[in-house]
């Protein structure tokens, strides 16, 4: 029952998009308490689902999530469109059409979402993505060109949740992220958002007139600035050449004897020791000395946590 449970919750979630605790509850006959249960563990499972406190709060599931293929078998699918066809013919429900719509597209051939653009082609998708990055960059082209606002769930670089509705003008791929430049009806201003740090996005229905902006007025050198950026000076062994020549650019090297060295100016950012650290012991900071000991010293946190886990229980 249980799980039975926990599936129509989700096919009610997929195709409302967002539900309350109680009228989950009530439809299904368990407590409130089972609901945050049941969605804990769908949580837990990787399916991204939101829950906000509040008046104006609920459960809800991001628009750019779709069921993974490999969901069920095409014989479960089958076995799953005929019962609630049989059904929805008793009870005519739309909810319950709506979810029947979508068992259906996923019988549809589905490709890997390749943008061609003239002579370039970009492939959105991540090593092992699951998909869900790739829907929701698709999801964010197609409310450009169809002038849609969206209401996202953002996460700022200090890791502060806020609720916006954006119109979103210009998708921006820089320096490997891409980033969506939207007017935010909540600051009234036109802002950059990076699409990694939206945590769920839901259609509203409602279109907006495209704004006057000017190329040249988006911040594609949004973090040149001196608190934000770093002058560094890397040593590079040959296990991290490939490393090196694709983060830092191959024109970008020197060989000196049987290394490599580099001098570049990064963004110091959230992500920059973690990426130095990627590259193993074959990257070196030389310089500043004080990146070189924010590496060194993130590098000991690892050493010493590892060091717990191996520990005796």
């Amino acid at each position: 029952m249980k799980f039975e449970t926990m599936t129509a919750i989700l096919f009610t979630l997929l195709s409302k998009r967002k539900e309350t605790a109680s009228s989950l509850a009530e439809k299904y006959g368990v407590s409130i308490r089972s609901v945050y249960r049941y969605i804990d563990e769908m949580i837990i499972a990787g399916i991204p689902i939101d829950v906000v406190r509040g008046s104006k709060g609920g459960i809800f599931i991001s628009d750019a999530f779709k069921l993974p293929n490999a969901f069920m078998t095409k014989e479960e699918y089958e076995k799953t469109l005929e019962a609630m066809l049989a059904m929805n013919g008793q009870i005519s429900d739309p909810v319950l059409l709506s979810a029947i719509e979508k068992i259906s597209s996923k019988f549809k051939e589905e490709k890997r979402d390749l943008t061609v653009s003239g002579n370039i082609l970009v492939d959105s998708g991540t090593w092992g993505d699951t998909r869900r990055f790739s829907e929701k960059l698709a999801l964010f082209e197609r409310a450009v060109n169809d002038c849609e606002a969206l209401d996202v769930d953002y996460v700022s670089r200090e890791g502060e949740r806020s609720q916006r509705r954006v119109e979103p003008h210009l998708l921006v791929y820089k320096q490997n992220v891409w980033y969506i430049y939207a007017y935010c009806r909540k600051r009234e201003a036109f802002r950059l958002f990076k699409l990694g740090r939206i945590r769920s996005v839901l259609h509203t229905g409602l279109t907006f007139e495209r704004r006057a902006f000017r190329r040249e007025d988006v911040p594609l050198t949004f973090w040149h600035d001196a608190h934000n950026t770093v002058d560094a000076v890397f040593e590079i062994s040959a296990e991290a050449l490939p490393f090196a020549e694709e983060w830092l650019g191959i024109e970008n090297l020197v060989r000196r004897g049987e290394k490599h060295y580099s001098e570049a100016t990064l963004a110091d950012d959230e992500s920059l020791i973690g990426k130095i650290l990627s590259a193993g012991g074959g990257l070196r900071v030389l310089s500043p000395a004080s990146l070189a000991e924010r590496v060194r010293s993130e590098a000991q946190k690892i050493a010493d946590r590892y060091r717990e886990n191996a520990r005796p229980v």
